[in-house]
């Protein structure tokens, strides 16, 4: 794994999927309780991936920016579809922004897009349950690491055992945060100075709604398969 980047590194999403794959130590994961989430449209592909190859349950995490009042290019903050908020201290004291305000914003962030995406992407239905299993948190990049503090947060609120981190893009300072708060952090290329995500990817064409629906339905089946493994091997332990 290098620590710099100069150039393009993968081809396109499922190139990057299978080479983070080469990075995260499979037999860890082994006779476990994993459920791989993607915490973004992009990393929806790699996740899918990844879960096939560990052989785990795949679920999403629901996550939207907050934005800085007078700038709507700045994210200020993020929320959660467990409506846990992690706040950029930095960004806000700079601006003077209170807390306040902040989860005001994300209360209403949550209320129109949120549960929107709620009944767009699961029919309403809440993610799956992380109590006591190994999660892994899947995204195509990682710049800054306010999603996944934000996703780290949801998990650990929700009783997970253990929390990973998997990306084929690392920052350099969101893994020296990262690696403080979470169980492991797996990744191809950690930058020092990043750029933007399309310079490490030949091709990243946007998702559309029908793509990440179709990944989504067809694991609901290799859930129901992974869910009837686990019992199966419960029952033989027991």
């Amino acid at each position: 794994m290098s620590s710099q980047v100069d150039c393009r590194y993968f081809s396109d999403r499922v190139d990057a999927a299978h080479k983070l794959i080469e990075s995260i130590p499979k037999e860890l994961f082994e006779n476990r309780d994993t459920i791989v989430i993607a915490l973004s449209k992009g990393g929806v592909v790699i996740a899918d991936i990844v879960a096939k190859e560990l052989e785990s349950e795949f679920d999403i995490l629901l996550i939207e920016s907050i934005l800085a009042p007078k700038n709507p290019d700045l994210c200020i903050a993020k929320v959660s579809e467990t409506q846990d908020v992690v706040i950029h201290t930095a960004l806000t004291n700079s601006f003077d922004i209170e807390d306040e305000l902040v989860y005001h914003e994300a209360k209403r962030v949550y209320d129109k897009k949120i549960i929107s995406h709620l009944y767009k992407y699961r029919k309403g239905q809440h993610r799956k349950s992380v109590k006591d299993k190994a999660v892994i948190l899947v995204d195509e990049c990682i710049e800054t690491d306010l999603t996944t503090l934000v996703a780290i947060k949801s998990m650990i609120a929700s009783e997970a055992k253990n929390v990973y981190i998997a990306t084929p893009i690392l920052d350099e300072i969101s893994y020296t945060n990262l690696i403080q708060i979470s169980d492991g952090v797996y990744y191809v290329h950690k930058i020092r100075d990043y750029i933007s995500i399309e310079y490490y990817y030949d091709e990243l064409k946007t998702l559309e709604f029908e793509q990440i629906e179709r990944i989504l339905e067809k694991n609901e089946w290799n859930n129901s398969k992974y869910r009837y493994k686990q019992s199966t091997r419960e029952l033989h332990i027991w």
